[in-house]
């Protein structure tokens, strides 16, 4: 059942752990699911690369679509377990059996199995995305206690893309076929999924953040009115949307730009992975560190301009340059996780600002909308990338002519330096500061305890 309260101290290390550690299943499937599974499907299963991505598009467009959805059914609902725990358990078990069937498809799967499985799966995921990171936002209303409470959650995210990411190449060296890695990988999600959402939901309390009792069927008007007017959450989200361009674009052209510019092999690329992703874990206790004295959108644009000055030398390497650009590799991968960690919490603040001013609480409604501008970001990321460089006649396979090899040195590192100084500037005099967000927190503590002695 909810707890009811205000919970402004420091959440337990235990509530924590418990808190984070279905972050690590949920991530586990990603890079499958984005990198292998569409070869999987076109070559192995044998549905070509058209049927494929079609059948890949449709179901990202149900994805996106369904993120509102799942955000105003978690704010609305009100059972004897909570608000957020009834649709993780279902989004679970509809992931679990989604991912499963699409990753150990039968022999006659056809594009109609694909998009069937692939929705339930995503349809899934979102039900657990959006009612989890909407929890997180309510476990504590301190400023920097929910820097903690996003760090955690996402270094333990990215550590279970790592270790899925380090799975299929470990199968192969072993003799495991693709299809037989894949479907390892998807046990080994739902297992540790149950196990960690059971440990989610039974020791992890929810809370009511505000005493004010919501209102039931707030016209869809009035929900775009309060968003609209929230300033603070706009200009956070369009700042988080430029700056993941600014990361998906190098994202979806890593591989290439270090096969044919740094000639760099497989196993080189691997370790500089393992690496972007390791240093983001190791630098976001410093990130946090920092902003009980700064705040965490200067923090945040403190590590974007460490991103930039580090992304600007790279037009300047070439084949075999790989000590200079693994150092570029750990500042971005540090600078990764302030990305991660901060502006999620900044986004439970301006949630804060709604509950003043509507008396309602939507923390569901805002993730969601914040899901659905990371989602278009890494789809708008191939969508630029990809064919901006198809215009300069780069090609995957064979050889580049110098042309072709600036370009994609010039929009990998260059292109993204220029987003993310969009961001900062966007972020730099961002409104909610700790001591504005103070001011929020007692004047929402101040009427609660009138409606309470009322």
């Amino acid at each position: 059942m909810s707890a009811p309260g205000k919970p402004t101290g420091e959440v337990p290390l235990l509530t924590l752990i418990f808190y984070s550690l279905p972050a690590f299943a949920l991530a586990m499937p990603t890079v499958p699911a984005l990198v292998f599974l569409p070869t999987f499907y076109a070559r192995d299963v044998g549905l070509g690369l058209t049927a494929t991505g079609l059948a890949l598009f449709a179901i990202r467009l149900l994805d996106v679509a369904s993120d509102p959805i799942a955000g105003l059914l978690s704010d609305g609902s009100r059972s004897r377990w909570g608000r957020r725990k009834p649709w993780i358990v279902l989004g679970g078990i509809g992931a679990a059996i989604g991912l499963i069937a699409l990753f150990r498809p039968p022999e006659n799967a056809g594009i109609t199995y694909l998009i069937g499985w692939g929705a339930l799966l995503y349809l899934g995921w979102t039900f657990v995305a959006v009612p989890y990171t909407a929890w997180g936002a309510e476990l504590s209303t301190g400023y920097q206690e929910r820097a903690r409470i996003t760090g955690a959650r996402e270094a333990v995210m990215v550590f279970g893309i790592i270790c899925a990411a380090a799975l299929p190449p470990v199968g192969a060296l072993y003799g495991f076929s693709d299809a037989e890695t894949l479907g390892a990988i998807a046990w080994m999600a739902v297992g540790l999924g149950a196990l960690f959402i059971l440990l989610l939901v039974a020791f992890v309390p929810e809370r009511t953040m505000t005493a004010r009792q919501p209102r039931h069927r707030v016209p869809i008007r009035d929900l775009i009115g309060a968003v609209s007017s929230n300033k603070p959450f706009l200009r956070l989200l369009v700042a988080w949307f430029i700056n993941g361009l600014a990361n998906g674009i190098p994202s979806v052209l890593f591989l290439l730009f270090m096969e044919h510019v740094l000639g760099a092999d497989t196993t080189t690329r691997g370790l500089f992975i393992l690496g972007y992703f390791l240093s983001a874990i190791v630098a976001m206790p410093g990130w946090l560190s920092l902003i009980r004295r700064y705040g965490k959108h200067r923090v945040w644009c403190a590590a974007m301009i460490a991103a930039c000055l580090s992304f600007i030398w790279v037009p300047f390497l070439g084949t075999g340059d790989m000590i200079a650009f693994g150092v570029i590799c750990l500042v971005t991968g540090a600078a990764l996780g302030a990305d991660l960690a901060l502006p999620p919490a900044m986004q439970a603040d301006v949630v804060d600002l709604d509950s003043l001013r509507t008396g309602e609480q939507r923390a569901g409604l805002y993730f969601s909308l914040w899901n659905m501008a990371t989602k278009l970001a890494l789809a708008a990321s191939a969508g630029i990338a990809l064919p901006v460089l198809g215009l300069f006649g780069f090609s995957a396979v064979g050889t580049n002519s110098p042309t072709a090899l600036t370009a994609i040195a010039l929009i990998y590192s260059v292109l993204p330096v220029v987003l993310k100084i969009m961001s900062i500037a966007i972020v730099w005099n961002h409104p909610l500061t700790a001591r504005r967000h103070a001011i929020i927190r007692r004047r929402l503590d101040s009427q609660a305890q009138r409606l309470q002695g009322g």
